[in-house]
C-alpha cells in the first residue's frame, strides 16, 4: 500500500513538472526559430552582396562610364541647343565636346579590355590653359545674360548634380582598382569631371552673387 501511494505521488508530481516545463518550450523553439532566421537571412544578405561585387567587373564599369559620359554629353548639347544666351551656348558646346573626349578614351579603353583582358596605359592628358581663360570670360558674359529663374541658371544646377555622380563613380572605381593602369584611368577621368564641377560651381556662386546685388539684399 505504500509503495503504491508512493508510486501515485511521484506520478503526479512528474506530471506537474512536465506542465511546467510547457511554459519554456514554446518559447525555447521560437527563439530558436527567430535565430535561424535570423541566420539564413544575413547568409543571403552576404550572398547577394557578394554577387553584387562579382557583378562590378572592369567592364561592366567601363560600360556605366561611358553610358555617363554619354548622357552628359546628350544633356550638354541639348542646354546648348536650346539656350538663348551666346555664352551659354558657347559654355555648355564645350563640355559636350569634352564628354565626347571622354567616350572616345573610355571606348578605347574598353575595347582593349574585352580583347586582351588587361587595361592600356592612358595617354598623357595636356592642359590647355587657353580654354581656362575663355570659360572664365565666357561665364563672366554669362552672368550678364540670365538670371535665377532662366533656363541656364537651372542647367547649371542639374549639370552640377551630374559631375558629382561622375566624380563619386571614378573616385569609388580608383579606390577598388587592382590594375595600376585602370587606377590611373578612373583618376585621371575624376580630376576631369572634377574640373567641370569646378567651373560650374564657381558660375553658380557667381550668378547668386549677381542676383543678391541686383536685389540689393546686403545689409552693409
Amino acid at each position: 500500500m505504500f509503495v503504491l501511494l508512493w508510486l501515485f505521488y511521484l506520478v503526479k508530481a512528474f506530471h506537474q513538472i512536465s506542465r511546467a516545463t510547457q511554459h519554456f518550450h514554446l518559447p525555447y523553439v521560437y527563439s530558436t526559430q527567430l535565430a535561424t532566421k535570423k541566420t539564413i537571412s544575413l547568409h543571403t544578405e552576404n550572398n547577394n552582396k557578394k554577387l553584387r561585387i562579382m557583378a562590378q567587373t572592369p567592364e561592366h564599369i567601363l560600360k556605366e562610364a561611358i553610358l555617363l559620359e554619354m548622357k552628359g554629353k546628350a544633356f550638354y548639347q541639348n542646354v546648348a541647343e536650346k539656350s538663348e544666351s551666346e555664352a551659354a551656348k558657347k559654355i555648355f558646346q564645350m563640355m559636350a565636346d569634352e564628354e565626347d573626349e571622354h567616350i572616345l578614351f573610355l571606348s578605347k579603353q574598353f575595347q582593349s579590355y574585352k580583347k586582351n583582358k588587361k587595361f592600356e596605359k592612358p595617354a598623357e592628358y595636356i592642359e590647355h590653359p587657353e580654354e581656362e581663360i575663355a570659360l572664365k570670360v565666357l561665364t563672366e558674359q554669362l552672368i550678364k545674360e540670365t538670371n535665377a529663374a532662366s533656363f541656364e541658371a537651372s542647367a547649371i544646377s542639374a549639370a552640377m548634380d551630374f559631375e558629382k555622380r561622375a566624380v563619386k563613380l571614378y573616385k569609388d572605381r580608383a579606390e577598388e582598382a587592382v590594375d595600376p593602369y585602370e587606377k590611373e584611368l578612373y583618376d585621371m577621368l575624376a580630376r576631369w569631371e572634377m574640373g567641370h564641377e569646378k567651373a560650374l560651381h564657381e558660375m553658380n556662386e557667381m550668378l547668386r552673387e549677381e542676383i543678391w546685388n541686383d536685389n540689393k539684399f546686403w545689409a552693409f
